[in-house]
């Protein structure tokens, strides 16, 4: 055969492939999502999710130091609220000396150039497990009184020290009422990273049970995104924008890479996606049956939702990716 181009020419060794790739992950791609529980000394395993834990506030800064040394430059912290201060109006989550501002105090301290993301939504602390506050009577989440609550517990993480909030509730209008609150209360420092896509999704399980947050009723529907719609994802995009998110993120990552794309097409602005617990889960699962390589799994996937877009990546893998890298 005489062929004018042989493709095969740009793949024949490890040295080439390597000079041409498209896509390199690189450990300042990741935010590590860390769990925080009451306590000290603590470390509990998430039994859903295997090699991945719960940890007081001592141990989380050694974990945080650790990943820092490894050139991971940010996290995303949630907490564990006890049982006792859940309700159902999520008054726990702005407490000034509650875990998650207690955290964010120490963890600054202890490692000043961590970039910490916070989790802003009222499911940890609400005894119904929904991200907003519920209307008993009617069974609804409430949009408007939620985004009141959401904006105090905003404003206390950036009291704490937060780099950004990171909201997840996907209520109507909170990114402009974040964004006016931290502009008039001295925080125009504090950026916000919106979950602008967060898909009603079933991968979710084992993070549910890692901060004990399961709804305990019905489901979230009403207020995070159809699985079957794209174009959806495009409004709340334009929306955020608008209102001032400063990070655009898209959840879950692996079964949503065209909303990925479609999203950086369409943005100027840095997109995150977040490798969710059930992502995590999978490779876990699958690689401790001997089904598939844990470690390729763990490259390929990542470099697939880089590839598609993502400019960063909440990934339960960061650590195992940087050691691989």
């Amino acid at each position: 055969m005489i062929l004018q181009r042989r493709n095969r020419i740009n793949r024949s060794s490890a040295a080439i492939r390597s000079m041409l790739a498209e896509t390199v992950l690189t450990p300042s791609d990741f935010i590590l999502p860390i769990f925080v529980t009451e306590g000290e000394g603590i470390e509990e395993e998430i039994i859903s999710m295997p090699g991945y834990y719960r940890r007081s506030i001592d141990k989380t800064i050694e974990e945080v130091k650790e990943i820092w040394s490894m050139g991971i430059k940010s996290v995303l912290l949630f907490i564990k609220c006890s049982d006792h201060l859940k309700d159902n109006t999520g008054k726990e989550s702005w407490n000034p000396d509650g875990l998650m501002q207690t955290a964010i105090k120490a963890i600054k301290d202890a490692v000043p150039g961590i970039v910490l993301m916070t989790d802003v939504a009222l499911d940890p602390y609400s005894i119904y497990g929904h991200d907003g506050i519920v209307d008993p009577d009617k069974g609804i989440i409430v949009n408007d009184a939620t985004v009141e609550a959401l904006t105090r517990m905003s404003l206390s993480h950036a009291a704490a020290g937060a780099d950004f909030i990171a909201p997840s509730d996907m209520m109507d209008g909170r990114i402009g009422a974040f964004r006016r609150a931290l502009e008039e209360n001295g925080h125009s420092n504090v950026g916000i990273m919106s979950y602008t896509a967060k898909y009603a999704s079933c991968f979710y399980g084992p993070f549910r049970d890692a901060l004990d947050s399961a709804p305990g009723f019905g489901d979230k529907k009403t207020y995070q995104m159809n699985y079957a719609n794209r174009v959806e994802a495009l409004n709340e995009l334009y929306n955020d924008e608008a209102e001032g998110a400063d990070i655009v993120m898209i959840k879950p990552a692996m079964a949503y890479l065209d909303i990925i794309r479609e999203i950086k097409n369409t943005t100027t602005l840095p997109v995150s996606a977040y490798h969710v617990s059930g992502e995590y889960s999978m490779i876990k699962a699958a690689a401790e049956r001997g089904w598939l390589d844990e470690d390729k799994a763990i490259i390929e996937s990542l470099t697939a939702i880089k590839r598609a877009g993502a400019d960063l990546i909440a990934t339960y893998f960061a650590k195992d990716a940087v050691k691989l890298l």
